[in-house]
C-alpha cells in the first residue's frame, strides 16, 4: 500500500481547506439571507395584525421605546375601573393602563376581553434578539412605521437607505428595512409627514 508523500499530503489538506472556506462561507451566507428573510416575513405579520386591531378599535396602537404600546400594565384593572366611571371613553386614559409588549414574548390582542382571540399569538423578536437586535415600532394612533435591520445591508433588495439616514436603533443596529401604514413614508417621522400634508393641504 503506497502512501502519500508529505508534498501530496499537504497538497490534499490545501484542496480540503479550501473546499471547507468555501462551503462555510456559502453557508453562512445563505443562514443570512434566511434570517433577513425572517425579518421581512415577521414585519408583514405584524403589519397585517396592525391593520386587524385598526379595523375593531378604531386606531393603531401607540408606541412606547420602540414597541408597540399594547400590553396590560400592573395599573390596567385601575384605569378601567376610571374609564367606567366616564360618560365618554377616554383613550389617553386606557393608554395609561398600557406597556409596551416584549418582542418575542407578549401578543397582540384585545386586553378588554381575554376570550377573544389575539391578533397576533406573539410578537416576533429579531431572529438574532439575543446579541441585541430588535424591532422597532414607532405610531401615533393614526400611522405606524415598522422596522428592522437586514445583515445583507445594500446587498438585499428591500435595502432603505432613506431609513438608515434616520439613524434609528434597531437594538444595537440601525434599521434598514421598514413597513408602514398607508403612504406614511420610512424615510422622516410621521410627524415631519403630517406637517408636510398640511402645508400642501391647507
Amino acid at each position: 500500500m503506497r502512501f502519500f508523500s508529505k508534498n501530496e499530503a499537504i497538497g490534499v489538506l490545501i484542496i480540503l481547506s479550501v473546499v471547507f472556506i468555501f462551503t462555510f462561507s456559502g453557508l453562512k451566507t445563505s443562514l443570512r439571507r434566511a434570517r433577513d428573510a425572517q425579518r421581512q416575513a415577521d414585519l408583514s405579520s405584524v403589519s397585517d395584525a396592525l391593520y386587524t386591531f385598526q379595523a375593531e378599535f378604531g386606531f393603531f396602537p401607540p408606541s412606547e421605546d420602540g414597541k408597540v404600546k399594547a400590553c396590560k400594565d400592573s395599573d390596567f384593572d385601575e384605569v378601567i375601573i376610571k374609564l367606567r366611571e366616564l360618560e365618554d371613553f377616554d383613550r389617553n386614559l386606557y393608554f395609561e393602563g398600557l406597556r409596551g409588549c416584549d418582542w418575542g414574548y407578549d401578543g397582540l390582542r384585545d386586553v378588554t376581553d381575554d376570550t377573544y382571540p389575539p391578533y397576533l399569538m406573539s410578537l416576533p423578536s429579531d431572529p438574532k434578539q439575543e446579541e441585541g437586535f430588535s424591532y422597532f415600532y414607532i405610531s401615533n394612533t393614526k400611522r405606524f412605521q415598522l422596522y428592522s435591520y437586514l445583515e445583507g445591508e445594500d446587498e438585499e433588495n428591500t435595502y432603505n437607505s432613506g431609513v438608515v439616514s434616520r439613524n434609528l436603533a434597531c437594538g444595537t443596529k440601525i434599521c434598514s428595512f421598514g413597513k408602514s401604514s398607508g403612504d406614511t413614508p420610512l424615510d422622516i417621522s410621521i410627524e415631519d409627514y403630517e406637517r408636510k400634508l398640511e402645508n400642501e393641504n391647507p
